[in-house]
């Protein structure tokens, strides 16, 4: 393993080190919630529309920049994007109303997602013959960067207050600082290929459409464990620290999980990591919302572990069932499908608001199955389709 990550590109690492600083401004608002909501004053339905909103900003808008970096300057991207993603959503605490909010997660969201397909492209093209083990750093630095924000902003923000929420980016910046120097040239021009906007994926339509629900589907059940948790925690009497510490265990465990998730698809293949996290992860994910004391913090990290462990690999799948536009690809696979996914969360929140949490929780659970159906449909290996008449591969 040692001997592998070491002989992985230098610019990979530059990358995932960027990736671990946007991603920790990503979830720094669902633990923030138990104090947004009596300040703010709105419901439960109006926190998962707001986390709809962000997750359109987030990630169907990489589709567009996913296009963008295919055609023009990538770098612009890479290096923006993080710049806007930090300082933006670090004025979250600010906020005096729920258009605010609305505006501050949107813009902060525009900059995560900017930075998201042009870095996982470059990953892809770097990572060689380890595109399992290139792609499980990259994301699994952001998810430690996502676990890492609630851990840091939760206690901090819990104890000075809202207003104190500014000084979250003083930390990132310096670290973006000596990160972006090191980030190479980017020339797109090896991105193209024939046909125009998403035509040129239309022969890889059938695989990349199952993977794409596959995702939306998983995603639908994390975004709503990850936003409705801390407010489930506090309502039990927890403090908005520990529902924070929770949230960054849940987090953490996913990162793991995904770097593991992608090592063993280097070895075994894509399709039975998906079919097995998945089924795996049900048992523990239906428990979680009732559980209390040690079992609930042992059903929450194997959740986290299982559900998560896919995320890398189903996003090298996809540029590997399509081998062109791989910026386009990563855009479907990790943004457009994070953010349909993300469209169906105010639908948790309103039957949260009539039925509770935790029996919602357990109803969204069991979209799972289908998951695992579709799954079972895909193809077998990472390896590339060649492209078809009129499209040019791009070389792994």
């Amino acid at each position: 393993m040692t001997n592998a990550l070491a002989r992985l590109n230098r610019t990979i690492f530059v990358l995932a080190g960027l990736h671990f600083l946007v991603d920790s401004y990503g979830n720094i608002y669902a633990p923030l919630l138990p104090l947004l909501i009596p300040r703010l004053h709105f419901s439960l339905a109006i926190a998962g529309t707001l986390t709809m909103c962000y997750q359109i900003a987030a990630s169907m808008s990489q589709l567009g920049f996913g296009h963008l970096a295919d055609h023009w300057k990538p770098r612009v991207l890479v290096v923006g994007g993080p710049l806007v993603a930090i300082v933006v959503l670090s004025l979250i605490g600010l906020s005096t109303s729920t258009l605010m909010l609305a505006g501050i997660l949107v813009v902060g969201g525009l900059g995560g997602a900017a930075f998201h397909p042009p870095t996982a492209a470059m990953v892809h093209r770097l990572s060689g013959e380890r595109r399992g083990l290139g792609m499980a750093l990259h994301i699994s630095a952001g998810s430690t960067g996502i676990a890492f924000g609630p851990l840091l902003a939760a206690p901090l923000i819990g104890r000075l207050g809202l207003a104190w929420t500014p000084i979250l980016a003083v930390p990132s910046l310096c670290l973006a600082a000596l990160l972006i120097p090191r980030v190479p040239r980017i020339d797109p021009g090896h991105e193209r290929s024939g046909g125009s906007g998403l035509a040129v994926l239309r022969p890889y339509a059938s695989p990349l459409g199952r993977l794409y629900v596959i995702i939306a589907l998983r995603t639908l059940v994390w975004l709503s464990f990850l936003t409705f948790l801390p407010v489930l925690l506090t309502a039990r009497g927890e403090s908005v620290g520990l529902a924070g510490v929770t949230i960054a265990l849940f987090l953490a465990s996913a990162g793991i999980g995904g770097f593991f998730g992608g090592v063993i698809a280097d070895r075994h293949g894509p399709k039975p990591v998906i079919i097995g996290t998945l089924v795996m992860a049900l048992p523990f994910l239906l428990l979680l919302p009732r559980a209390t004391g040690w079992s609930f913090f042992v059903a929450l990290a194997l959740a986290g572990f299982l559900l998560q462990s896919t995320l890398p690999v189903t996003v090298t799948f996809g540029q590997s069932l399509a081998p062109v536009r791989a910026a386009t690809v990563s855009s479907l696979m990790m943004g457009f499908a994070w953010g349909t996914g993300g469209l169906l969360v105010p639908l948790v929140g309103f039957l949260a608001d009539r039925i509770g949490i935790a029996p919602t929780l357990t109803m969204v659970t069991v979209v799972l199955p289908a998951a695992v159906l579709l799954a079972l449909t895909l193809p077998r290996g990472f390896g590339g389709t060649p492209a078809p008449a009129g499209g040019e591969a791009v070389p792994a």
